[in-house]
């Protein structure tokens, strides 16, 4: 018997788990109705058991990055469809292969990161996070494995596109059914995020993170768009500040930069001007 058994004096669910498996088959034994109901994938996968799930797919991968010491992250949002800079040339379409620089430039910039951290916190602080899929996703895991470094994957259940990118830690590699929580995870640890071209799951993502600091359910962060001409070609930012739809102080809640390094340095030199609505706060 182990310390950690001796604190422990009720029987782990582990040890019954185990001791059900080895019960003899009967009629009664073999039903769905004696599993145990922590270890029925049946049940826990019924409509009723959403809640659960939700609970579970929080609970993982908090305790499992607590328990890997991940302090805080940089995430990069990116498209999937981004090509390596070598294989442009099979890009569907000519602004795809122009955008295989970002790839590039997510690969470097993770990489610069990771060493800062290495060198700074021994990696707990700052570790790379992306969704890690391809494209810039996985130009961000990669840059953090050439540092020498840890970096995190937040994964998903898609019918294409999506599966684990050969960068990522192993262990620190995470798979969601729920895009809400997924989400959340992506932000709970964050200490800057960068943004990267991509498509509806990058805007997704970039407006709910905007959304969130905008309304202060988050604190205000390094908030980077990679790219400003892709950016300013896809979004009229100015037209919705003149429309009324955002206040002017909105403009100030994230950076263009086009260069890791000019990343990095907009990360360590970031001050925002106090908004209207923080002085009447105060």
């Amino acid at each position: 018997m182990t310390d950690h058994d001796r604190r422990h004096p009720m029987r782990y669910a582990r040890e019954d788990v185990e001791t059900t498996e080895g019960v003899p088959s009967t009629p009664q034994s073999r039903s769905p109705s004696y599993r145990l109901a922590f270890a029925d994938e049946d049940f826990l996968c019924r409509e009723e058991m959403r809640g659960v799930r939700l609970q579970l797919e929080l609970m993982k991968p908090a305790m499992l990055l607590d328990e890997a010491d991940v302090v805080s992250t940089v995430v990069l949002f990116g498209g999937a469809r981004i090509p390596r800079p070598e294989l442009r040339d099979t890009a569907r379409t000519e602004t795809l292969r122009g955008l295989a620089d970002q790839y590039h430039e997510a690969r470097r910039f993770a990489r610069l990161v990771t060493e800062k951290s290495l060198a700074e916190t021994g990696g707990t602080e700052n570790v790379i996070v992306t969704g890690g899929g391809p494209g810039v996703m996985e130009a961000g895991n990669r840059g953090a494995a050439e540092a020498g470094g840890r970096s995190v994957g937040l994964n998903i259940v898609l019918p294409h596109e999506q599966a684990p990118n050969a960068f990522v830690t192993p262990e620190l590699s995470f798979n969601f059914h729920y895009f809400a929580i997924r989400k959340m995870h992506f932000l709970v640890r964050a200490a800057a995020v960068c943004v990267f071209p991509g498509g509806f799951g990058t805007l997704d993502e970039l407006f709910e993170a905007l959304t969130l600091i905008q309304t202060g359910r988050m604190e205000r962060v390094p908030f980077l768009l990679f790219g400003e001409a892709f950016w300013r070609k896809i979004i009229d930012w100015e037209a919705l500040e003149e429309a009324g739809t955002i206040g002017v102080d909105d403009l100030d809640l994230f950076r263009f930069v086009e260069t890791a390094e000019q990343a990095l340095e907009v990360m360590e030199n970031w001050h925002l001007p106090r908004t209207r609505r923080e002085s009447l706060h105060r």
